[in-house]
């Protein structure tokens, strides 16, 4: 999840003073904060505490007043908002309940009195619990957006608070009727508003801003959308016209379970917009180009044994011109420059606001295909390219995860682009105690413990599933969401059947980042969906336990050069002084052993092995910077990777780790140990497109914004791959640059087609050995427990090297620069041979593997990982 600073920027700018009700006897005048927390129809939470002497009430427009009387919150109350457990609370009086939905419809405050009526003290009003309270129960069942029944379209917006919403629809006006029992507005048409553009026009009070407002605003339930989203569109996803031919019996790869998903991670213009071969660079369509470099290497990917296309965001974002004529380039000669020149990044950064070039992670409306992508963003070319996108995957033997972000949107308030902002002000968006929005997640977050968010979220996957045939989703920030309402997904989803819907939802994956921080960290809000939480969910999490220690040191580390078990930690010290001294290092690579192990479990729990300091432990005794390593409770419950599009590349990485004299042969080596650790594991692995091909972005830590000069992908190993463009950009970068700089002009970092092609064929051989080999996907933790063993793990386990035991197999880990044999008593006399997939492979290095009988000595040569079959 990138940071944007853009984006940030503009929440701040959303987020001015409120205006708030005058009290009589006081002049109207600027609040900055919304204190008081609405959270049902008859309680309010204040810090304000009461007095004897004090008198508290609700003001809202037109003079009126809700009395409030000092009172406790229940149990049930606090379980629902435990951040607010210890506050004051206020019932309002049973004779002013029904006063609450006009209450609701403008400015309102909070405000405490003395006796003599004296204002003590004034705030705003937070309302987003005492909107669930009266109308969620009916709206949670209406069918918002564009609804199509025997041709004619309903279109329907929740909006509770607004004093009067209409449609512009073609540049006509029409009424939409109100129904009090949900908030929802709503109106039928005929079946000739279908493909209509519309917007919807909403009066109502924006606490941002203090005043009334009328917001001319799309569809957050938009199912398609004009250029640069200004306008949605009146559009029947069930329409034949929208499908391409052979959508309605495309016929998908075999569904494997999520413990065996092996996941290519890729961003959809980066895929193809270098790729000379293909006839659609940079758009949906590129997937269909069957011939095309990067097509090709895909369908070699799946035979060997990947399942899933991991698509980074896909959905309409709000930072990309989506016309190309529209869209900036760079104004320099980039392939001139110096390879450690700081003028590419200088000339990418001047038109990075305007290029066609972002990851996506700054959501505009959740369920629309992004415009950039498609041949027309136009109308319903964006629809039907996306779903022959997913149509060429299926036929290369792929199925499609897509990179979901419900946890933030890309502005908020009265922000051009805020959507849902604009039609319910301060109820999608997560308040802080002052009012302010949270803005943890990098941008303006939403709050999908709110009924109408979490709603958005089912509705929005739902619509994807159904609609496109997408076979997972990947949570953005995961651990925002309330753990309730990723079930509440996964309900849904399993409810879809082939005969129904046209696709079995209990085939559909689900993973995500469950990293605990923010204003909702240690489930200070709700219990969130975080590692530790998931665990026997059947949903997985992202495990950053072995990405660490295979890597080394961590994303955020001053000295990148932090080395771990794959990059030299001890073995290969490449004199950064972060590492102390010999005796640290080696400690520190011995306790990383440990943590791959675990990962190599799945990151079971309650995975017991020796550890290496001869200790009988459990996988949640394994420390990991204070946390328990060991948190899943099945294989499958915790997703393994050492790199992904956040940070450096795994290539770059090493870049900085491994002596700088390390030959080019050697790195890739690096790379293919680095990549065994997860592709060998128990559970779902995960690995960024093209690290399979040594895949650099010039050292760039964070490339959300770095266009296609840094972060294209280049499928023909003649053009390189990626190292060498320049000093990544300053924004995220310019701190280490003294250690870039040198790197970028060493020959010894640069690869060549031999190593490029080497760790591409070396990979899908494991690849094909962790397919074929079903002692990989234990479905139990007993059965994990049972089959696979470090026989070698204890005070005397060599630095550097891993042996591990899997039913049949035994398979070394060499990451020291030197050839190591490891001898395992207990398999003397035992038949054992190099796995027949890499003796005919495509890495010589490894066939001069070999196994002394007598002994049961495993020789492994150095910087490799070889698999070992018993007879």
């Amino acid at each position: 999840m990138p940071l944007l600073r853009a984006v940030v920027a503009l929440a701040a700018l959303a987020l001015g003073a409120a205006a708030l009700p005058p009290v009589s006897g006081t002049a109207r005048a600027a609040v900055p904060a919304a204190e008081a927390q609405w959270i049902d129809r008859a309680t309010v939470v204040w810090k304000v505490e009461h007095t004897a002497a004090t008198a508290e009430e609700l003001r809202y427009a037109g003079g009126g007043t809700l009395r409030l009387a000092p009172a406790s919150l229940t149990d049930d109350q606090k379980a629902a908002y435990p951040h607010l457990a210890g506050r004051p609370a206020y019932r309002l009086d049973p004779r002013d309940r029904d006063k609450a939905a006009t209450a609701l419809r403008g400015p309102l405050a909070a405000v405490q009195r003395a006796a003599d009526g004296h204002v003590l003290h004034r705030t705003g009003v937070q309302i987003p619990g005492v909107l669930d309270d009266l109308y969620a129960a009916r709206a949670r069942r209406a069918r918002l957006g564009p609804v199509f029944h025997k041709g004619r379209p309903t279109l329907s917006v929740w909006a509770p608070t607004a004093q009067n919403v209409s449609l512009d629809l073609d540049g006509h006006t029409v009424a939409l009727r109100r129904d009090a029992r949900s908030g929802v507005w709503s109106v039928t048409g005929t079946s000739g508003w279908r493909d209509k553009p519309y917007r919807y026009r909403v009066r109502v009070w924006a606490p941002s801003v203090g005043r009334t407002v009328t917001n001319e605003v799309t569809d957050p339930y938009a199912t398609a959308l004009t250029a640069d989203s200004a306008r949605s569109l009146v559009t029947d996803l069930a329409d034949p016209r929208l499908a391409p031919a052979g959508w309605d019996s495309l016929k998908k790869p075999r569904a494997v379970p999520l413990r065996d998903a092996r996941v290519q991670e890729l961003h959809i213009r980066d895929f193809s917009i270098a790729d000379r071969t293909s006839a659609h660079p940079g758009q949906y369509l590129a997937f269909t180009d069957q011939g095309s470099d990067g097509m090709r290497h895909l369908r070699r990917l799946a035979r060997s044994g990947t399942s899933y296309v991991h698509l980074l965001p896909a959905f309409d974002f709000g930072t990309v011109p989506e016309r190309r004529s529209d869209q900036a380039r760079p104004g320099c000669e980039l392939a001139a420059l110096p390879a450690d020149s700081d003028q590419q990044q200088k000339c990418v950064a001047a038109t990075a606001a305007r290029d066609g070039y972002n990851w996506g992670y700054d959501p505009l409306h959740h369920t629309v295909p992004e415009g950039s992508y498609a041949s027309d963003p136009d109308g319903p070319a964006r629809t039907r390219e996306f779903r022959r996108m997913v149509q060429g995957l299926a036929h290369a033997g792929l199925r499609t995860v897509m990179d979901v972000v419900y946890n933030h949107t890309v502005a908020a308030g009265q922000d051009d682009k805020s959507v849902l902002d604009r039609i319910v002000p301060g109820y999608y968006q997560r308040l802080l105690d002052d009012g302010s929005v949270a803005t943890s997640t990098c941008c303006p977050g939403t709050a999908p413990e709110h009924a109408m968010m979490g709603k958005l979220v089912v509705d929005s996957l739902v619509t994807w599933a159904r609609q496109y045939k997408v076979d997972g989703f990947r949570f953005d920030l995961m651990g925002h969401h309330p753990k309730a309402n990723i079930l509440a997904v996964r309900r849904a989803l399993d409810a879809l059947t082939p005969a129904k819907d046209g696709v079995d939802g209990k085939s559909i994956i689900l993973y995500g980042e469950g990293w605990n921080f923010g204003e909702v960290a240690d489930d200070a809000r709700f219990v969130q969906a975080t590692q530790r939480h998931m665990a026997g969910t059947g949903i997985a999490t992202f495990s950053d336990r072995a990405r660490d220690a295979v890597r080394g040191g961590g994303p955020f580390d001053e000295d990148p050069r932090v080395q771990g078990f794959a990059s030299g930690l001890f073995t290969d010290p490449n004199g950064s002084p972060a590492h102390g001294t010999p005796d640290e290092q080696r400690a520190r690579l011995l306790h990383a052993q440990d943590l791959i192990k675990v990962g190599l479990s799945g990151n079971l729990a309650d995975y017991t092995f020796t550890d290496t300091g001869g200790r009988r432990v459990k996988g949640s005794e394994v420390d990991y910077n204070g946390s328990p390593a060991g948190y899943a409770a099945a294989p499958g419950d915790a997703l393994a990777y050492v790199d992904a599009h956040d940070n450096e590349t795994l290539y770059d990485a090493l870049a900085y780790k491994l002596p700088a004299t390390t030959p080019a042969a050697d790195r890739a080596r690096a790379q293919v140990l680095a990549l065994a650790t997860a592709t060998l594991s128990q559970g779902p692995a995960l690995s960024q497109a093209g690290t399979d091909l040594l895949r650099s972005k010039s050292l760039d830590r964070n490339s959300y914004d770095s266009g296609d000069w840094f972060n294209a992908l280049h499928w023909d190993c003649g053009s390189g791959n990626g190292f060498g463009r320049g000093l990544p950009p300053a924004a995220d970068n310019e701190p280490k640059w003294p250690y870039s700089k040198p790197l970028l002009t060493n020959p010894a970092v640069r690869p060549g087609c031999p190593e490029i092609t080497g760790v591409s064929g070396a990979y899908r051989d494991l690849l094909r050995i962790r397919t074929t080999e079903k002692a990989f996907s234990r479905a139990t933790a007993e059965g994990v427990q049972d089959a696979l063993s470090f026989p070698l793990s204890g005070t005397g386990e060599t630095p550097g090297v891993i042996t591990m035991r899997l039913d049949r197999l035994l398979v070394v880990f060499n990451a020291t620069p030197d050839r190591r044999s490891q001898r395992v008593p207990a398999l003397a006399g035992t038949p054992y041979a190099l796995h027949p997939v890499q003796a005919h492979g495509s890495d010589a290095m490894v066939k001069t593997s070999s196994y002394d009988r007598p002994s049961g000595t495993f020789t492994v040569p150095a910087r490799t990982v070889a698999v070992f079959a018993g007879g």
